[in-house]
């Protein structure tokens, strides 16, 4: 991608940008991918419990406004409010979260990568006793982008030329350890109690042996740090430890050149082969592709923006990282 502002500062700015993709791609992906039937017949494997008194639920009563939240009744929703009202925003995605976070969360693939970033990020190989002793949090930030890069192009530099109806599709932006700068308050008792019962049934199980920890999910928003989030456990089995210990490096072909690529294995390597791993899916197998809302749109722009709200901040490190953004930012 090549920019020109012209002679003078008023003058606009003609964006020109070269997307290239992979001949290997689609290969790539059919090799890796689940099946969209594997992850329909797994649904059934991911619930949800009443945010008020954690019983687990077969019918969801889900606040209408975040729709991230859950209650067994109306009362426990009225018991629940004044902790949940400081922290609920609009959703303007009719499931909110919870469809998105289920397919993650049930397809090996793109989970297996998140928890061998999570590794990484919470420095599971650095402390023996974290997941067992004492509890981890890792903070994943989920946002919605354009399936066309194009697009995305747009959207950053404010093209009004970008279309009104975009197919979207979950990017993951950025782990964030909990007590990172970040993530400072102590976990709260609810959470406490979550991990507790997840470490006490990998126990039971037979993975007394294996980390176990917290996994928040956040949506984007495009205002500082008020995306709606869910909160799950997370079991960290030993292949993948053993896998991180090895940190076999990622290898790709350059699109451009045909050159062979080795990255080393880190946290953001991780997230960027989940994210280019999402972008090869063109019909929707992972069931990660979503219509973009208003809201995914203007948190693309606030960053192209440069705005100093949390969430586009997150964003422009994620495309300074990652090499489908090389020259934007």
């Amino acid at each position: 991608m090549s920019t020109n502002s012209g002679e003078s500062s008023a003058a606009p700015k003609v964006v020109h940008v070269v997307h290239v993709t992979n001949p290997e791609r689609d290969k790539h992906f059919r090799a890796t991918a689940v099946s969209s039937e594997f992850l329909k017949a797994n649904q059934k494997y991911f619930g949800v419990q009443c945010t008020q008194c954690q019983t687990r639920l077969e019918k969801l009563l889900k606040c209408a406004k975040c729709k991230s939240v859950w209650y067994c009744s109306k009362e426990c929703q009225k018991k629940n409010w004044s902790q949940h009202k400081p922290t609920c925003h609009e959703d303007e995605r009719s499931s909110g979260l919870l469809k998105l976070v289920q397919m993650i969360s049930i397809n090996p693939v793109t989970i297996g990568y998140l928890k061998l970033g999570i590794i990484f990020v919470c420095g599971l190989l650095d402390n023996p006793r974290i997941g067992f002793d004492t509890p981890f949090l890792a903070r994943v930030e989920i946002a919605i982008e354009p399936s066309d890069v194009l697009d995305f192009a747009g959207l950053y530099f404010n093209d009004k030329a970008v279309g009104e109806k975009l197919q979207g599709m979950v990017q993951f932006n950025a782990i964030t350890p909990w007590k990172s700068s970040s993530m400072q308050a102590p976990l709260t008792p609810k959470r406490l109690n979550l991990w507790r019962e997840a470490r006490a049934r990998c126990n039971a199980e037979g993975f007394a042996q294996d980390p176990v920890g917290l996994v928040e999910f956040v949506g984007c928003s495009p205002a500082d740090d008020t995306g709606n989030s869910m909160t799950t456990e997370l079991h960290i089995p030993a292949i993948l430890l053993a896998m991180a210990r090895r940190r076999e490096p990622f290898v790709c072909v350059s699109s451009v050149t045909g050159a062979l690529m080795k990255q080393p294995m880190s946290a953001a390597a991780c997230l960027e082969f989940v994210n280019l791993h999402i972008r090869a899916d063109k019909q929707n197998q992972l069931h990660l592709r979503t219509e973009m809302t208003e809201q995914d749109k203007e948190a693309i722009r606030a960053a192209g923006r440069n705005e100093d709200a949390r969430p586009a901040r997150i964003l422009k490190e994620k495309m300074r990282r990652e090499h489908l953004y090389a020259n934007f930012v």
